[in-house]
């Protein structure tokens, strides 16, 4: 699974997201998005005048949420967030994410049959679960129950193990495989998926990531450096 597909699935380099990863700091819009597909691009193009089609592409609209009380619509392409052009879904998410929680920010939006429209969302707090899954993305990987990734290997239910690694990432560099299961995370033991959730979701993005795995019965451990971090 590559980079842009897995983050379009869960998240501009230039926007920095809080090193503190806690719910407080972290800004959401509850809506799950994808990249866009080259034909989809090509499409846009042609029927908008716009020279590259790019976004974020809206695939759900999530209840009771900043998107939802916003106007936000399922099918909702989003191009630009306070005038800066969204790319792709990992752009969104960060400039999401770096937002405060509660300051109203304008989007701009292509809808089908009605064209580029601008919107004003406030944007609401990051439940702790996301931040969770948005943090271990940033590390490159995935934890999850087995059904929803058939790339992973077969994981009995309530493991910690990791689904999905990205290929590139830091968890990659640190030798992270799919089908590890997790059962420490800096220094800390996990005995379930809620359990590596909570750890995450107090960790910052600044500092190392310390995993202990069992990879074929064989305790392992391995640090993962800080997103961002530039190796020779």
């Amino acid at each position: 699974m590559s980079r842009r597909r897995l983050l379009a699935l869960l998240v501009a380099a230039a926007v920095v997201l809080p090193t503190v990863a806690e719910a407080a700091t972290w800004g959401w819009l509850g809506v799950r998005i994808r990249d866009l597909s080259e034909q989809e691009m090509e499409e846009i193009s042609s029927r908008h005048g716009i020279r590259e089609g790019y976004g974020a592409l809206i695939v759900e609209v999530l209840k009771e949420t900043p998107a939802a009380r916003a106007g936000l619509q399922n099918g909702d392409l989003v191009v630009a967030f306070k005038d800066r052009p969204v790319v792709d879904t990992r752009a969104l998410q960060r400039f999401v994410a770096a937002t405060p929680a509660g300051q109203e920010v304008a989007l701009t939006i292509l809808r089908a049959e009605e064209g580029r429209r601008a919107l004003r969302v406030s944007v609401g707090v990051m439940p702790r679960e996301i931040v969770a899954e948005r943090v271990a993305a940033e590390f490159g990987f995935v934890v999850r129950d087995p059904q929803e990734g058939r790339e992973a290997p077969v994981i009995p239910a309530g493991v910690p193990a990791v689904a999905v690694v990205l290929r590139g990432s830091q968890a990659e560099r640190a030798g992270l495989k799919a089908g590890d299961v997790i059962f420490e995370v800096n220094g800390r033991p996990v005995l379930s998926r809620q359990a590596v959730s909570e750890v995450l979701g107090e960790l910052t993005l600044d500092q190392p990531l310390r995993l202990t795995v069992r990879r074929e019965g064989e305790p392992l451990a391995l640090t993962v450096a800080p997103p961002g971090t530039r190796f020779p």
